[in-house]
């Protein structure tokens, strides 16, 4: 039997991180499985240490960035990643990118710490409704 090959029409996407404030519940949800409990540690562990990484790259700044700094904003970009807070996976990778480029890191950590506060006032919210 021969076999018919049709031509599908190009459609666009969804995007892959849809933008629906500083966490996306429904990635949150997918990658928790839906379980509640385990959402609530996700995100407090999540808060606690985007808190110390910005704690640390802080400090680096002070000390003309030390040479671990691109791993730590590395660390924090896929933390962020893997609960949904892709604003501030997002600045992390821009802070990521301008430490290895030589840039003045500044405005980038700066951008990255008001997107850790937006995601962390999300968290506490979420956390306290559950």
């Amino acid at each position: 039997m021969p076999l018919r090959l049709e031509r599908i029409e190009w459609m666009p996407s969804p995007p892959l991180a849809p933008d629906d404030g500083p966490i996306d519940s429904g990635h949150l949800d997918r990658m928790t499985l839906g379980d509640a409990g385990l959402t609530r540690e996700v995100l407090a562990m999540f808060s606690a240490q985007a808190v110390g990484l910005i704690g640390r790259l802080q400090d680096g700044l002070s000390e003309s960035w030390s040479a671990n700094a691109p791993e730590l904003a590395h660390t924090l970009k896929g933390s962020a990643r893997a609960v949904g807070a892709f604003r501030v996976a997002d600045a992390a990778e821009g802070l990521e990118v301008a430490i290895r480029k030589g840039d003045d890191p500044a405005e980038a950590l700066a951008g990255l710490k008001e997107a850790v506060v937006e995601a962390r006032t999300a968290i506490d919210a979420i956390l306290r409704r559950s």
